[in-house]
């Protein structure tokens, strides 16, 4: 584990409205877990990982697409999954249903910046993949921070994009195409979280070659 820190930045160069979201991820949808998925299984599985090792029952995961994760909680967490894509969230019922998924209590189509929960929801929060899509990351830290307890655990598991180096250069010559993606391959750690925010996260590099980061906050 380490800690980061540093100046919040500017956002990424293109914009991504709930249109968009919508429309990429409604062509994704049958072909997500086969791609998508096989990619995502470490960063995945370790969130799910961190989620059952923290205390408390009440579990939202934000981005829940086509239910990959709902299998491997454990079956004393109580799962409330949202995304905003109808047909990805059709896939997950299907297989929260055909699975016997009972820990599972609802999934729900919902904007992850302003969800329709009473403050004070959940004892944890998990966002999977949605930092970089969603168009205002800082309103999504926020929203996370009013529905988990105080006390309770937020976590992030995203492409954050490199600081500097030949990696850095790709994803910047790559952020032009955010429309097409559904994704900002130019999204950085600054662009989300707060200095203070940072100095207290733990942040882990994920397997493949760390594409993607595990960012843990407490919500204090």
């Amino acid at each position: 584990m380490r800690n980061v820190s540093g100046a919040a930045l500017s956002g990424p160069r293109a914009k991504l409205d709930a249109d968009t979201i919508r429309a990429t991820y409604s062509r994704y949808a049958k072909s997500y877990d086969s791609w998508f998925g096989l990619i995502s299984r470490a960063a995945r599985n370790a969130a799910v990982t961190a989620v059952n090792n923290a205390p408390g029952h009440q579990v939202l995961e934000v981005g829940v697409g086509t239910g990959l994760a709902l299998p491997l909680y454990k079956s004393a967490k109580r799962i409330t999954g949202i995304d905003l894509s109808r047909d990805m969230l059709a896939i997950a019922r299907e297989r929260a249903s055909r699975l016997g998924l009972h820990h599972v209590e609802s999934l729900l189509e919902m904007d992850a910046q302003a969800t329709e929960f009473e403050d004070d929801s959940f004892d944890v929060a998990v966002a999977m993949f949605v930092a970089s899509v969603v168009p205002d990351p800082h309103a999504l830290v926020k929203e996370l921070r009013r529905v988990v307890k105080p006390g309770g655990k937020i976590l992030f598991v995203n492409h954050f994009a490199r600081e500097s180096g030949p990696v850095w250069w790709v994803e910047r010559a790559m952020a032009g195409a955010s429309g097409k993606l559904g994704w900002h391959p130019d999204f950085r750690l600054g662009h989300m979280f707060s200095p203070a925010d940072l100095a207290t996260a733990k942040v882990r590099d994920m397997r493949p070659l760390g594409l993607f980061r595990l960012v843990e906050m407490r919500n204090d």
